[in-house]
C-alpha cells in the first residue's frame, strides 16, 4: 500500500511485506507525528527498516516504548543494567543461532508479543540475513474450502519443541539460565486487533497440535501449512548491517534468522512489545 507520508520517507523491499523508513534518528526524541506515521508504515509493511542508527540501548528502549510497551523475554535474561533488552549472539565458536526456524515470537505464552525489534550491534562480514513472511497473504491464498476448516481450529503451542530447543541451547548455557516450561492454546486463524485482517497463526517452532487431535492426526494439515506460510511469494529478506533495525509484526509475519555465518560473531540487541490473546 502506497501512501503519503509528511515526515518519513518508506520505500519497501519486497512485493509481499517490508520497507525500509528514512529520516528517522531513534538516538532523538521522537515527535508524535513521526512514530504514528511509522506505526502506520509498520501496519502497513509488517516489518520496517532503519539503517545506520548509533542509538545506545538506553536510546533504543525510550525509543521502543514510543511504540507499546517493553516486556522480558521469558527464556533468557536481559542486559543487567536493562532487563528489557535481551542480547541475541552466536558466538565463532557455535553452531546453531538462536530461533534459527519459520516463527511468530514466544507463541507459547498466553499473550505473546505484539511486536519484536532488533538493533544490530555487530554482524558478520556475510551471511546472517534474516527473513520475513506475510500470514495475511499466506491466509487469503488458500482455498475456500481449506478456510472454512480451519474455522475454529486451536494450535497447542509448546516452548519444548525440539527443533526451537536446539537453537536456544547455547546461549542459555552461556547464561546458566534454567529452562522454563510453557504452553498456551491460539487459533490457527487469528484476527489482527488494528487491521482486521486475517492471518495464518502456526508455525513448526512452537506448534506441537491442533487441540484436541492427536499428534499424528494434526501434523499432515500442520506440515502442509507450515510449507505454505513461507512460499517465496510471500516473503522478504533483509542483510543486517552495523547500526541497522528491524520492527516486525508478531502478530502477522513470521521470520527466519539465516544460520550461514559460522566462525564468526552476531550480536543483536532485541527488545519485545507486550500484546494481547490473540483471536
Amino acid at each position: 500500500m502506497m501512501r503519503n507520508y509528511r515526515h518519513i520517507e518508506v520505500r519497501p523491499i519486497a512485493g509481499a511485506l517490508g520497507a525500509e523508513v528514512l529520516g528517522v534518528d531513534i538516538s532523538r526524541t521522537l515527535d508524535d507525528e513521526v512514530a504514528a506515521e511509522m506505526r502506520q508504515a509498520f501496519l502497513d509493511h509488517l516489518v520496517i527498516f532503519l539503517r545506520d542508527q548509533k542509538a545506545t540501548p538506553h536510546q533504543q528502549l525510550a525509543f521502543a516504548r514510543k511504540f507499546g510497551d517493553p516486556i522480558e523475554y521469558p527464556q533468557l535474561k536481559g542486559l543487567p543494567e536493562l532487563p528489557m533488552i535481551t542480547a541475541v549472539v552466536k558466538l565463532e565458536h557455535e553452531r546453531n543461532n538462536f530461533g534459527g526456524i519459520w516463527h511468530s515470537d514466544t507463541t507459547y505464552l498466553a499473550e505473546p508479543p505484539m511486536g519484536s525489534m532488533l538493533l544490530a550491534r555487530e554482524v558478520p562480514p556475510y551471511g546472517g540475513d534474516t527473513m520475513f513472511a506475510n500470514q495475511y497473504l499466506a491466509y487469503e491464498a488458500l482455498s475456500d474450502g481449506l478456510k472454512r476448516t480451519l474455522e475454529g481450529l486451536v494450535g497447542v503451542s509448546s516452548s519444548i519443541k525440539a527443533e526451537v530447543t536446539k537453537t536456544r541451547e547455547d546461549r542459555m548455557k552461556a547464561a546458566g539460565v534454567e529452562h522454563k516450561t510453557f504452553s498456551a492454546e491460539h487459533p490457527i486463524v487469528r484476527t489482527h486487533p488494528e487491521t482486521g485482517r486475517k492471518a495464518l497463526y502456526t508455525s513448526e517452532a512452537h506448534t506441537a497440535h491442533i487441540k484436541d487431535w492427536t499428534e499424528k492426526e494434526s501434523l499432515p494439515l500442520l506440515r502442509f501449512l507450515w510449507e505454505h506460510q513461507v512460499r517465496p511469494e510471500f516473503t522478504c529478506r533483509f542483510r543486517w548491517e552495523v547500526g541497522s533495525v528491524a520492527f516486525w509484526d508478531n502478530r502477522a509475519a513470521m521470520h527466519n534468522p539465516i544460520n550461514d555465518y559460522h566462525g564468526h560473531r552476531r550480536v543483536m540487541h532485541r527488545i519485545t512489545l507486550a500484546g494481547n490473546k490473540p483471536r
